[in-house]
């Protein structure tokens, strides 16, 4: 058994006894709050059926309002969509899966690079998230999801996991399998959505999160 050094120890104790920090939680609440309104809306409650499309009018992302195909319903819609769409989902099932790995992965990046870098972390792969849909998408549809600010974690989780067995001298075997494992994920799901899966998004925030975990350490 390896047992931590005591410049370890704090870490890896505020990694598994303690939850997900607070900042997560009211980001995450944020999210579920929205969705929660749109979701009883639907029920017939109040503010009606369409009250969800209008959110999405308002808060998606829409890559025809970058080219001008598309006149925006207030000013600084096109600048504003860039981090408005990761607060709106398509239901509860799509706000969980987000929920999840914000709140398990956002306590482990905060506990190794704080909470001000892992919020910069979910803010620049939210922006690269709708960027990279931006350009690679060929459709007109908007996008919404955190599943771009999700990705960045994954990335930056595994960029420490990669430097962490570097400095052992551990394969990095398994953090490409899990890069590997991401790529079929993304595949299956692109498939059985029928193109409704903005994987562009994911591979943005996955590369902030990466490139963000690397220059992290070498800081």
């Amino acid at each position: 058994m390896k047992h931590a050094s005591p410049s370890e120890r704090p870490v890896a104790q505020a990694t598994q006894k303690s939850g997900a920090p607070g900042y997560l939680w009211w980001l995450v609440g944020a999210m579920a709050l929205i969705e929660l309104i749109l979701s009883l809306s639907e029920t017939g409650l109040f503010g009606g059926p369409d009250l969800r499309w209008s959110a999405i009018a308002i808060g998606g992302f829409w890559p025809p309002l970058l080219n001008g195909e598309v006149a925006p319903l207030y000013a600084g819609q096109a600048a504003v969509m860039f981090l408005s769409y990761a607060f709106l989902h398509g239901g509860l099932a799509h706000l969980a899966m987000n929920g999840v790995v914000l709140l398990s992965l956002g306590k482990f990046v905060s506990a190794h690079v704080g909470a001000a870098r892992t919020l910069l972390v979910l803010f620049l792969s939210a922006l690269a998230g709708a960027a990279c849909f931006a350009l690679l998408s060929s459709g007109d549809a908007p996008m919404i999801g955190a599943s771009g600010a999700a990705f960045g974690l994954i990335g930056l989780w595994q960029a420490i996991e990669a430097r962490a067995r570097r400095r052992a001298g551990l394969s990095l075997r398994p953090i490409f399998m899990a890069m590997l494992a991401l790529i079929v994920a993304n595949i299956a799901l692109f498939v059985l959505f029928a193109g409704g899966l903005a994987w562009q998004a994911h591979l943005g925030g996955w590369i902030v999160g990466w490139l963000m975990g690397h220059g992290f350490a070498r800081r």
